[in-house]
C-alpha cells in the first residue's frame, strides 16, 4: 500500500507489494528447491539451464521426487479428469472425434474448430465462453481474426456445456465455482486423493474455468490413476484414437500419444506442465509422471525431458528439431536411481545434428 493516498476500495483487487507477501501455507516459487532438469551447452559450456520438478507415482505411492513437491495449478493438464464428470452422458451423445476434442488443448486448426463446433447445436454456440483468440500455429501469411473457437480450450468448453444440458444443469454460469460442474469435478479429484482433500487455492484459468492448486506429487498420483482406471470410460481411448486433435501439428502431447502405441496418455498444461499416464508391466497399479518447468512453458526442453523419462521405460520418443549451435544434456536425478543406466543410453541428438558450435581445427595457437 502506497503512503501517498488513503486506502481505496479498488486496492483489494491488487497485490499489496510488488516484492510479494508471504501467505500462510502457500509456498511461492522462491521457496521451492527447484532442480536442473536439462541444460543447453555450447562447446561444453552451459548457456541455458532449465529448472523444474518431476514426480513419479505408482498408484498412490510416490516413489521418486526431484526438484521439490511444488504447489502449482493443474491448468489444462486436468482436462482428462474434468471430463470424467460427464463421461456417462457424453458417451451416448458424442462420436470419437468429438470426445477427443473435449479433452484437447488444440492448435486451432480447421479440424479442431470443426470438431469443437460440432458438439453443440449452432443455436447454442453463443453459450461457449472461451476468450477470443487466434490459432496457436499459423502457416504462411495467414491472418486470423480472433474468435472464441480458435481458443485452445474451445472443445472442452463445448463438451462441458453439452454435458450440462444432458445432466439438466444450467448452461449459463458453467465457468463459476458455484456451478454444479465444479463441485462434481472436485469429487472426481477426491476419488484419487482422498475424500478429505481440499485445494489450498482455486483460481480462474486462462480460459475462464476454475483451476485447482495441486502439488506435483498429487498430480502424479492423479495421472497414475488415469492409467489404472483407463478402461472405466472413453477418455483414454479417445485420446489414443485421435492424437492430433489433442494438441496438433508438432505438439508434444500429440507426438507422445502417437509414439506410445496406446500405452501412454500425455497431456500438456500451462505453464510448463506435462502429465504422463503410462501402462507398464513393472507398474501394475498405473504409473504417473508429472513434469513442472520452473519458468513456464518450454516445449523443446520439456520434449528432451519427456524423451528421457519415456526412454528409460522402453518407450521411444523422437528428438525435437535440432537446436542452433547448442546441445541438450539431461540431469540424472529426473529418473529413479534404478533407471539411471537406461537414461545414459538415450542421446539427445541425432546423426544429422552434429556439434556445429565446435571449430574443427586447433584454435589455441591463435590466442
Amino acid at each position: 500500500m502506497s503512503a501517498d493516498h488513503p486506502p481505496r476500495p479498488r486496492d483489494a483487487m491488487y497485490p499489496a507489494s510488488p516484492l510479494g507477501v508471504r501467505e500462510e501455507g502457500i509456498p511461492t516459487g522462491r521457496d521451492v528447491e527447484w532442480e536442473p532438469l536439462v541444460d543447453f551447452r555450447r562447446a561444453g559450456v552451459s548457456e541455458t539451464t532449465i529448472h523444474g520438478a518431476v514426480a513419479w507415482a505408482h498408484g498412490e505411492e510416490v516413489f521418486h521426487s526431484f526438484g521439490g513437491n511444488v504447489l502449482c495449478y493443474g491448468r489444462s493438464m486436468m482436462k482428462p479428469l474434468m471430463l470424467k464428470v460427464f463421461t456417462d452422458e457424453l458417451e451416448a451423445d458424442l462420436d470419437w472425434r468429438q470426445r477427443a476434442i473435449a479433452v484437447a488443448s488444440h492448435n486451432g486448426d480447421a479440424q479442431h474448430v470443426e470438431a469443437a463446433q460440432s458438439i453443440l447445436a449452432e443455436k447454442d454456440w453463443g453459450l461457449m465462453q472461451t476468450p477470443l483468440d487466434v490459432p496457436l500455429v499459423q502457416f504462411g501469411r495467414q491472418v486470423r481474426r480472433p474468435r472464441r473457437w480458435f481458443h485452445t480450450c474451445s472443445g472442452e468448453h463445448s463438451a462441458l456445456i453439452r454435458g450440462c444440458q444432458l445432466k439438466g444443469w444450467e448452461e449459463v454460469g458453467y465457468l463459476l465455482p458455484q456451478h454444479p460442474f465444479f463441485h462434481a469435478y472436485v469429487e472426481q479429484i477426491r476419488r484419487y486423493l482422498g475424500k478429505d482433500w481440499r485445494p489450498l487455492r482455486v483460481a480462474r484459468d486462462g480460459c475462464g474455468l476454475p483451476t485447482l492448486s495441486n502439488t506435483v506429487v498429487e498430480l502424479a498420483q492423479l495421472y497414475a490413476g488415469l492409467a489404472r482406471d483407463r478402461d472405466e470410460d472413453w477418455i483414454w481411448e479417445a485420446m489414443q484414437r485421435y492424437p492430433d486433435l489433442i494438441g496438433g501439428f508438432n505438439r508434444l502431447d500429440s507426438t507422445i500419444l502417437k509414439s506410445g502405441n496406446g500405452m501412454v496418455l500425455a497431456k500438456e498444461g500451462a505453464d510448463g506442465l506435462l502429465g504422463l499416464s503410462i501402462v507398464h508391466p513393472d507398474y501394475p497399479k498405473g504409473l504417473g509422471i508429472v513434469v513442472k518447468i520452473a519458468h513456464g512453458w518450454n516445449s523443446q526442453a520439456t520434449w528432451y525431458i519427456a524423451r528421457g523419462l519415456l526412454g528409460v521405460l522402453g518407450i521411444e520418443l523422437r528428438n525435437p528439431y535440432a537446436m542452433h549451435r547448442q546441445k541438450a544434456f539431461l540431469v540424472p536425478g529426473m529418473v529413479p536411481e534404478a533407471l539411471l543406466g537406461n537414461l545414459a543410453e538415450i542421446p539427445t541428438w541425432d546423426e544429422w545434428d552434429p556439434d556445429r558450435e565446435r571449430y574443427d581445427f586447433d584454435w589455441e595457437p591463435y590466442l
